[in-house]
């Protein structure tokens, strides 16, 4: 394995982004289709360009030589509510590695440049929503420090 790299995306790596963020929500998808859209749905209506475009957002990749093996997203702002403090926030997105390339930190190496640009931009706390039958994702999370905050809850209704 080459020693993968982490940096800004750019326009130049918006190919193999899309490529990824389809293979993401596919992902999703087929482990949840009743919830998730298709890929192709999606694809139609988000676009990791915008994200690289917009100030309040960051798109970091992990790139082995040329090729991007794995990518992460996220904004910054200051989440208000009327129940709780304000508080200047990080969201994580996206975080996509290839399968390939899984199981060699890269996830975590991606998390931690994301935080250190949270860092600089003066964010206090970081958010991410996990799916609950994406329990691999909430083991990461896990491990990387992150804990339950809010608890969503669905109930089906039935006639």
């Amino acid at each position: 394995m080459q020693k993968v790299a982490i940096r800004a995306a750019s326009m130049k790596d918006l190919e193999q982004l899309n490529e990824q963020m389809f293979e993401l929500h596919d992902e999703h998808h087929r482990q949840c289709p009743e919830h998730f859209k298709s890929a192709q749905e999606i694809e139609q209506e988000k676009s990791i360009a915008r994200y690289i475009d917009d100030p309040e957002c960051i798109v970091l990749v992990a790139c082995e030589a040329e090729s991007v093996v794995g990518f992460i997203s996220g904004h910054f702002c200051e989440l208000v509510s009327t129940v709780s403090q304000p508080v200047q926030m990080g969201s994580i997105d996206e975080l996509y590695v290839k399968p390939a390339s899984r199981g060699n930190g890269i996830a975590k190496r991606l998390c931690g440049e994301l935080e250190s640009r949270f860092e600089e931009y003066g964010v206090k706390q970081i958010f991410v929503e996990v799916w609950e039958f994406n329990q691999l994702a909430i083991e990461f999370y896990n491990h990387s420090g992150f804990n339950h905050h809010i608890h969503w809850m669905r109930k089906a209704v039935t006639s």
